[in-house]
């Protein structure tokens, strides 16, 4: 049975234009858009129709960083991948890429079919897989290039988590070698991580212990000097290179160093780096717990020139590193000891409300949005144009938006299996009204309507932001 959905009179937004449209959906994929009005939309049947007038149409965003379920620090983040993409949805988010995560001593394929099994049959959305390398050998660098075929086309390596996650320079070198063989992208997390467990022992010592000492061991000079060795690595190895959640202005200073000389080289930044600081990790008490997250929480002086790399497109994308834990239970493992505390935040929810927010206060564009949340994520991780953008022959992944609706972010309305919000009490302007998913309406006017299981696991090809 072919099924038609109409989404009428609305301001379309797209990375690349801006257009009042109609925009016609049949069996699960965009088939046409025209204008509002036009003989050709005039002509157009559905069996639904959704009206968006004083709407914005937009793609569905596109998280390509989010940690469900993911096992850190002795307990595991709080989301499960039906929770988390469900509350990812609510946000207006219809696709997200996470982390499949390797053990050390195990293969690449035991770590990915672990997650495969996580999120079968439980999404809500549409969802995809990078690979966190932890072992790099000559088996699991033959390993990366099946990956790749089979729709696992990055690779995650850690420059930081001694003991845990941690590469060396040269374990790096090596899959980025490997990577520029086989087409594969590299996502580094840069931070120094040798020098940084100096620096934690030593604040140990001297007894400083409380949330905002995670904040000043984690300096912002080793952000920055990771990332400049990790850019001269893939040059040595001649591979492009993802640096993920870049957190400050010296980082994004070798970001744009590289790129003034022509280098493949690409920056993301989250919400918390844009919107909270170092005064959030210094909240009295314990409260600063809430916002440990590595790379950590900086300066409000670092915000500006993240917005500017944004503008600049020295940081292409912006994603969430949404890897949620509750503040009673998890995060109070670190009470007296802040290193104990578990790395990571909830925003799934909010990240295309909070951008929008940026879009009012004149940070950004109305198309830099989508482009940022949505078609550049999609096409650095060879998702696009089946999402990213609304187009002929794209996955019917949409949202009306209303731009004009105040909410404010509270643990008590989001839909983060988390007992608390990074964004508590911040009223912002816009809000998802309704989402399709391939077609099939998952919001419906600020009702949840899908179901787990409609979300497919969805292989991806090569970046094709290089070309």
């Amino acid at each position: 049975m072919s099924t038609r959905t109409l989404i009428r009179g609305g301001l379309v937004v797209t990375a690349a234009d801006e257009v009042h449209a109609d925009v016609l959906i049949e069996d699960g994929r965009v088939a046409a858009l025209a204008a509002h009005g036009s003989d050709a939309a005039a002509g157009w049947t559905a069996d639904r129709t959704v009206d968006a007038t004083d709407r914005y149409v937009i793609p569905g965003g596109v998280d390509v960083h989010t940690h469900m379920e993911l096992p850190f620090g002795g307990t595991s983040a709080s989301d499960t991948f039906e929770t988390g993409t469900r509350a990812a949805a609510w946000g207006g988010t219809t696709t997200v890429v996470d982390f499949a995560v390797q053990t050390v001593g195990r293969t690449l394929r035991e770590g990915l079919d672990t997650w495969y099994a996580k999120a079968d049959g439980v999404c809500a959305i549409d969802y995809a897989f990078h690979m966190i390398l932890s072992d790099v050998n000559a088996h699991t660098l033959k390993e990366m290039d099946k990956l790749v075929q089979e729709g696992i086309s990055s690779f995650k390596l850690f420059m930081a988590y001694p003991g845990v996650f941690y590469s060396d320079d040269g374990q790096i070198l090596r899959a980025m070698q490997r990577s520029a063989e086989n087409g594969g992208l590299i996502m580094t997390h840069a931070e120094n991580g040798i020098a940084i467990d100096v620096l934690v022992e030593q604040a140990l010592a001297r007894g400083e212990t409380d949330p905002r000492y995670h904040g000043e061991v984690r300096k912002a000079l080793l952000e920055a000097e990771a990332t400049h060795r990790a850019i001269q690595l893939a040059r040595v190895a001649g591979a492009p290179l993802y640096v993920v959640h870049v957190s400050a202005q010296e980082a994004v200073a070798e970001l744009a160093a590289a790129r003034d000389m022509g280098l493949p080289v690409f920056g993301e930044t989250c919400p918390q780096y844009l919107f909270l600081s170092t005064d959030n990790l210094a909240e009295p008490g314990f409260e600063g717990a809430k916002y440990v997250c590595s790379t950590p929480l900086r300066p409000k002086e670092h915000q500006a020139a993240l917005w500017r790399g944004l503008r600049t497109n020295d940081l292409q994308v912006v994603s969430t590193d949404h890897c949620p834990f509750c503040f009673t239970g998890q995060k109070d493992l670190g009470r007296g000891d802040f290193s104990k505390i578990p790395n990571g935040l909830p925003g799934v929810e909010n990240r295309m409300d909070l951008l929008h927010q940026a879009v009012v206060d004149g940070h950004i564009s109305r198309r830099r949005w989508i482009e940022i949340a949505c078609a550049t994520p999609a096409r650095m991780f060879g998702l696009y144009p089946q999402k990213g953008t609304l187009a002929p022959g794209a996955d019917a992944d949409v949202v009306v938006y209303d731009p004009h609706a105040t909410q404010t972010l509270s643990a008590g309305t989001h839909h983060m299996n988390v007992d608390y919000s990074a964004y508590e009490g911040r009223t912002v302007t816009g809000q998802v009204e309704t989402v399709l998913s391939r077609g099939e309406v998952v919001i419906d006017q600020r009702k949840y309507v899908g179901r787990a299981g409609h979300g497919v696991f969805t292989p991806r090809s090569t970046c094709q932001y290089l070309n």
